[in-house]
Order: structure tokens, then sequence, then C-alpha cells
């Protein structure tokens, strides 16, 4: 049966998942994720696939992350109509982030027109709640760490990774050849996920390399996190934390409840201001043998901090001035909650703002980290006066020592690697290491919509 691969995303950028699986009558995606960045990479949200969607027979979903469900809605919209597969928790988790999307596409669309700040005459939302409506019946969950039969040539399973709740690798055998997607791998030091399982076969592998060239610091996030809280409390200003809803946000509150715990830093009052917080917080709780801290630590962690629910309350706590935290959405910035504490906070200069992640390029975050002195948000300048501070240690991404751990359990060489999910230089690193560590000679590092037969 012949096999081929299209990568439609995450191709030489982190953003955009998408993988098309053909053989002579099966058509598989893995992943769908919406691309995020640069505006180059946003507008192919709107272009149109080199495959007609109601062509598509069935997706594979790694994880919950918007980019690599994003594009869900979209694709039903023109025409999808197959099953989507994934582990329990993503299940819950993917109707939660894609109704949120949905939101912000419609009230994204509204603003525009509203304000002025868009070319098009009118703005339009990528996806409607209506489109999530029909997507979210599709969604299909599996038990996790068991072969699936999808049909008599084709089998499939998920094998958890370790990066957020529910997130796995997807191993997709088609007539004895086994093609293994990593995902986004976890950590093996994580302190909320168990470590990653690792493959021992793949004869074709799609490796991601968000971190391919780098390596987590050695400092302890605990210390780190204290010196920037208690400096902020000196200056009686707000800390603000732009944070990944899902699984950033509950590691964030849980390392401030211990060091509060501990006497470490002062009872500084702590706001969680996203949508989706309580919602993604009881599934903590459902799902609590996906994680290492139990329902019990993470029950003591949800009362610690004050949870903001409409947008009335984050405009009266964006004034208000005095020594406070406060963890909002959007992790790089690129939408929601976040973005009206930074219209107020960064051009103050008592106030601070902590980077906690990894930072595409093109995001709001990204200029930030690098030293931007103003920043434009909804069609406005803002001055950059605040502190910019960053903690590399609470990445949920695995590093190029996590990767190189996670496939040293093959049992042989993969016929053929793809690294994908990398910025090039990432990418490139990755490559070269693979090659030294394990004479792996067979590596691609395909761009946009090629195609490979496998």
């Amino acid at each position: 049966m012949g096999i081929s691969i299209q990568f439609l995303g995450a191709a030489g950028t982190v953003t955009g998942s998408k993988y098309l699986i053909k053989t002579k009558s099966t058509k598989l995606m893995v992943d769908c994720g919406m691309f995020q960045g640069l505006k180059h990479l946003r507008e192919l949200n709107w272009a149109k696939l080199p495959i007609e969607p109601r062509d598509i027979d069935a997706v594979f979903l790694t994880h919950g992350h918007l980019d690599h469900i994003g594009y869900l809605p979209r694709l039903v919209k023109f025409g999808f109509h197959g099953k989507v597969f994934t582990t329990k928790p993503t299940t819950k988790l993917a109707k939660i982030i894609l109704e949120d999307s949905g939101r912000i596409q419609e009230e994204e669309a509204i603003r525009a027109n509203q304000k002025g700040y868009t070319k098009h005459k009118p703005a339009h939302a990528l996806y409607t709640s209506a489109d999530v409506e029909h997507t979210i019946p599709l969604i299909e969950d599996v038990a996790d760490n068991i072969w699936h039969e999808y049909n008599e040539h084709i089998k499939f399973r998920f094998l958890r990774n370790g990066h957020i709740i529910g997130s796995s690798s997807i191993e997709i055998e088609i007539d004895n050849k086994r093609i293994v997607f990593s995902g986004d791998i976890g950590r093996f030091d994580d302190d909320m996920f168990l470590a990653p399982i690792r493959p021992k076969r793949a004869d074709i592998l799609i490796l991601e390399s968000t971190y391919g060239d780098r390596l987590h610091p050695k400092t302890k996030t605990d210390l780190k996190l204290r010196n920037v809280i208690l400096e902020n409390h000196e200056k009686r200003g707000t800390l603000v934390i732009p944070s990944f809803t899902v699984d950033r946000a509950q590691d964030l509150m849980y390392q401030i409840w211990v060091l509060k715990s501990n006497g470490e830093i002062p009872d500084v009052p702590v706001f969680l201001d996203s949508p989706m917080a309580s919602s993604v917080s009881r599934l903590y709780h459902k799902y609590s043998d996906w994680n290492v801290l139990g329902s019990h630590v993470l029950k003591k962690v949800m009362e610690s901090v004050e949870f903001i629910r409409g947008v009335k309350e984050t405009e009266k706590l964006s004034k208000e001035e005095y020594s406070k935290i406060i963890i909002a959405g959007s992790g790089m910035m690129n939408g929601g909650r976040v973005l009206e504490y930074l219209k107020e906070e960064l051009p103050e200069p008592n106030s601070t703002v902590l980077i906690t992640g990894f930072q595409a390029e093109g995001t709001r975050g990204r200029l930030l980290k690098e030293g931007t002195h103003e920043i434009k948000i909804e069609g406005e300048y803002y001055p950059v006066k605040a502190k910019i501070e960053s903690i590399g240690t609470l990445s949920s991404h695995a590093d190029q020592n996590d990767i190189l751990k996670w496939v040293e359990k093959l049992e042989k060489c993969p016929e053929k690697v793809f690294i994908t999910h990398g910025e090039p230089q990432a990418a490139n690193a990755l490559r070269i290491k693979l090659k030294d560590t394990y004479d792996w000679y067979t590596i691609e590092i395909p761009q946009l919509f090629d195609l490979f037969d496998l």
C-alpha cells in the first residue's frame, strides 16, 4: 500500500501543526492546529488547504493546545465530517479551548470593525461559535496505551508524553509500517506530570524540535520566582504573568502556593484571569492520574487564588493600584485578557511582566523578551517601561537532552526522520545532534507543503 506524508503546518516553524497521511484508500490528518505569530503565518489560516476537508477520513490529536487543534472548526466549516480521535482528557480540554477560541475570533472581528484597525471591510471571524458547536460532537475519546483498529490495514495508539494533561505521542501502523508522531514532548523532570513514555519502534518518525537547540537552565524555578515576587512587592507594583491557561497557569499557581506555604514570600493576593481557568482546573481534578500532585494538593492550590470571571472584573482589577500578582492568558500575549493588564502596566516603571514560556517569532511575548521599547495593542502603541523578567525553567517542552532521551529506546534507526515543530535553527541543531549521537543520516527538515513518499 503506497503511503505518503504532506506537511501542512509546523514545517519550518513551531506553529500550525498539521500532517496529512495518504494511502490509496485513506486520508488521515494528525493534529489540526492554528498558525500563530508572524502575520504571514497567521494569514495561512485563511488559505485553502491542498486537500478538500471533506476528503479527509479522520483526524488524530496529540494534545489540546491551540496550535494543534485550533484549525478544527474551520476544517469542519469547509466540509470535514469524519471522526476526531484523541485521549479522554484532550476531548474535554478541546471543548474548552475551542469554545474559547470561537468566542475570541468573533470578539476580535467585532473589535476590529469598531476600531477600524483592519484592512478588511468588514473583518470576519476565522470561525464562529456555531462552527465550534458543529465540531465538538465529532471528537471521540479513546483509551491510551492500547492499540485501536481503524480498519483492516490501519491501527493506532496514544502514549502519554508528559507535555500537558491528555498529551500523547501517536503511533499509526499501516500494513506493519509504524509511523510515530512525537507530538510536543514533555520533560523528564517535570513537577506536575509523569515522565514521557518512550517509543520502542518507529519506521517513520516525525519529531518535534521546539527546544532542539538548547538546554533548560539549571536555575531553580522557586528561587527565581521568589526573587521576582519579592522585588516587585517592594516596589508596590503589579506583577503580570502572561500564561498559557493549560498547565502553565496551574504550575505557576502551585509554585506560588509552595512559596507562600513555606513563608518565603508575603501573602500577596494572586488573581487568575482566564475564562477557561476553572474548567481546566476541574479537568486536573477529574484526571488526577495524569499528574503527580494529586487532587488534594490541587484543591489547596486553587483555593489560594481568586478567579476573575467577567470582562468588567478585568477592567476594574487592571485599574487598581496595589501590590498583586495577576496570571492571565494568553501566554504569548497575542490575545486574551492579559492585553488589558499590559496596556495599564507596561508604561509603569514599578510594575513587572514575567515571561514564563516559549515565545514564537512575531508574538508580543517574543518582542518583549528581545527588549522592544514599545508594543502595539489593538492599533495603539504602548511604551515599555515596566521591568521585563523571564523564567525558562517552567517550560513544559522537552529540551535537547529530553528529546535525545525520548528516542534512545528505539530498537533501530528509523527509515526516515522528519524534524518539525521548530524554528530553522532549532531543527537543524537537533538534526546534527541526532546524527552525531545515534548515527542517524536519513533525516529531513521539511518545509511547508512538502510531500514525501514513505
